[in-house]
């Protein structure tokens, strides 16, 4: 399955696509220094996030779906040279509303989960 959306994403940040299949994504993210918030190394969790929800779109896989709303908990630290595996799957679908849920992990240790609310747009979002 190809790619339909944020095909311009900066990987470095948000992470890579690395399984792609009918309303299911996975996205890794190889966190850096630049994600560090401190001296100790605990990434900032806006980077779990976008790659987040990254995966939650991939899922989707549509050139005009958007965010709508999301519902997250970080239930454990990440620090400056984990990777986390971030699995997506599109649990309900109704009109051009798309529920997406997102498990994050660092090897087997989940340390964030979401409800992602989407919406697939007849057009683009910006016009």
């Amino acid at each position: 399955m190809q790619p339909n959306t944020h095909l311009n994403v900066d990987t470095s940040l948000c992470g890579r696509v690395t399984k792609l299949q009918e309303k299911y994504a996975e996205v890794l993210l190889h966190t850096t220094r630049q994600m560090a918030v401190d001296e100790k190394g605990l990434v900032h969790g806006g980077f779990i996030f976008g790659a987040a929800d990254y995966a939650a779109m991939s899922a989707v896989n549509d050139p005009n779906v958007v965010l709508g709303a999301a519902v997250s908990k970080f239930i454990a630290p990440v620090k400056v040279g984990d990777t986390v595996l971030c699995r997506a799957s599109v649990v309900d679908a109704k009109g051009k509303k798309r529920e997406v849920k997102v498990q994050a992990f660092v090897q087997d240790l989940l340390v964030f989960e979401g409800s992602f609310t989407t919406f697939v747009l007849e057009k683009h979002v910006l016009g």
